[in-house]
């Protein structure tokens, strides 16, 4: 029988950004999808500045970068006549603490080629045409089924979406409800007589359709309502139909759509499980939790769900951390699947709403709870605190970034080049901070001094982000775990320990 330590089942971006987590780890992990061929529609197409940060730290940033386009404008028209017109984050450029303020347009599946070729680079592949046929749990892991032949792994985890095998398989439901709004079709198209440089949109009594550019390709994703048979039911969406949609609801002439290359059709779900973990078998992204399409948030969603599981694996794995740090995954990503799935269904209204209205549209939904770095766990376990601050990040926080220059070499460093990596990063910072040794904890922390002799804070951005004299324990996944006084630098071992 053939083992692995983490059985991964789905490869979308959930699954992905999981496996390269744990390859990366030197963790033995496996990920099958049970598709014959790796999807080419674009489905999800947007990333928000948090899931950039992760793929900063997964050293495939550049690429996803040059991939997609920021500051989409949002056309909205009646008929030819264009009514309005938006760059929903005008105005939001880097800063020194948040290098990515804003969401990146690129088409999900180059998402999944990207982190595919990453993950190809730690020597792992995908499986395609590989089903989960069963598991069964035992002490000491997971016996699964895998097309014909048994295997044996210590966890698995079902990244396999909103008809998710491994969930089934648990017994496990996605409670909530099925709003009554209407189906909306979806597909990528090619379209003569519009412009590549803005989202079209056209709302009126009659439907909508909306034409979004996709980036490094000749297609548009196209959103419509669904035509109708005489019945008043949803007609499966076809080129012809698509094209008859946009002629009834925007009327532009010489508009013409072509080459449909793929469909489908969307319906607003608003569900979640109520537990992620069943002993050894975790569930992650769609397969845990749907949310409503206004804002983007269900791929993003799968992304920070994988990246908080990942490292939480690999400790336990190597032997660096006990089974129970494992119980923080569903403790810390619980909650905040809740709060999304609210906060996503309070958007999808705010939607229909600016829809009804002259000018409005999506953009409606543009709120800094969309960029994803206001989330923190502030209620978790591994959030400690034994200096007091009453100013900047808190443990839970995300950990803002800052420029420093190595004293030494007089190179230019990042705190996010500091963070990156499977490792905790220990900041001392200030005259009192950087005096504290460097090696305090295990080798699964890396210290840096932030002061003289160091690493020079000389536009003093990383002690207005986390303030001076201070010792910062930030996780692996980019969270302040513990501030503490550096008078007590045993805090820090004793935070370790407790793992």
């Amino acid at each position: 029988m053939t083992q692995t330590d983490v059985l991964v089942v789905g490869a979308g971006p959930t699954g992905l950004t999981l496996a390269c987590d744990l390859a990366r780890r030197g963790v033995a992990v496996r990920i099958i999808d049970q598709a014959p061929e790796f999807p080419s529609g674009s489905r999800g197409k947007g990333l928000s500045p948090r899931s950039l940060e992760v793929l900063d730290d997964l050293g495939v940033i550049d690429r996803i970068l040059a991939s997609g386009v920021t500051h989409m404008l949002f056309r909205k028209y009646r008929g030819a006549e264009v009514i309005a017109e938006t760059d929903p984050e005008a105005g939001h450029v880097p800063t020194p603490d948040i290098p990515y303020p804003v969401g990146l347009m690129i088409p999900q599946w180059r998402v999944e080629q990207i982190l595919r070729e990453r993950l190809a680079g730690f020597g792992v592949t995908v499986e395609l045409g590989t089903g989960l046929r069963g598991f069964r749990q035992h002490a000491g892991g997971v016996t699964a089924t895998i097309g014909e032949a048994p295997l044996e792994a210590r966890y698995l985890v079902g990244c396999d979406g909103g008809r998710s095998t491994v969930r089934k398989a648990l017994g496990l439901s996605l409670r909530g409800q099925t709003p009554d709004v209407q189906l909306m079709a979806v597909g990528d198209i090619e379209v003569d007589g519009l412009s590549r440089d803005a989202w079209h949109q056209w709302f009126a009594g009659g439907g909508a359709i909306m034409l979004c550019p996709l980036p490094g390709t000749n297609a548009f994703q196209v959103q419509a309502s669904h035509e109708l048979d005489q019945d008043g039911s949803p007609l499966e969406p076809t080129l012809e139909r698509f094209q008859q949609t946009f002629d009834r609801v925007a009327g532009v002439p010489g508009v013409r759509l072509h080459d449909l290359a793929w469909r489908s059709t969307y319906r607003v779900q608003v569900r979640m499980v109520d537990q992620l973990r069943a002993d050894r078998v975790f569930l992650a992204g769609d397969a845990a939790h749907v949310h409503p399409i206004a804002g983007g948030l269900g791929m993003n969603s799968g992304i920070q769900d994988a990246y908080n599981l990942g490292w939480k694996l690999g400790l336990v794995l190597a032997g660096h951390a006990a089974p129970g740090l494992l119980g923080t995954y569903e403790e810390e990503r619980l909650p905040i699947a809740s709060w999304l799935l609210g906060i996503t269904s309070d958007l999808l209204d705010v939607v229909l709403d600016a829809i009804k209205e002259t000018g409005g549209g999506v953009d409606a939904v543009a709120t800094s709870e969309l960029t994803q770095l206001r989330l923190r766990y502030p209620w978790s376990r591994l959030s400690r605190r034994t200096a007091s601050r009453p100013d900047g990040p808190q443990p839970g926080d995300r950990a803002p970034d800052a420029p420093l220059r190595d004293a030494v070499t007089g190179s230019p460093v990042r705190l996010f080049d500091l963070f990156r990596g499977p490792h905790f990063t220990l900041l001392g910072i200030g005259e009192r901070g950087a005096a504290v040794p460097g090696d305090i904890g295990p080798d699964i922390v890396k210290s840096y001094r932030v002061g003289p002799g160091s690493l020079l804070d000389a536009e003093g951005h990383a002690a207005r982000a986390y303030g001076t004299d201070t010792l910062v324990l930030v996780r692996p996944d980019g969270y302040i775990g513990l501030v503490a006084d550096p008078a007590e630098p045993g805090t820090v071992a004793e935070y370790l320990r407790s793992l």
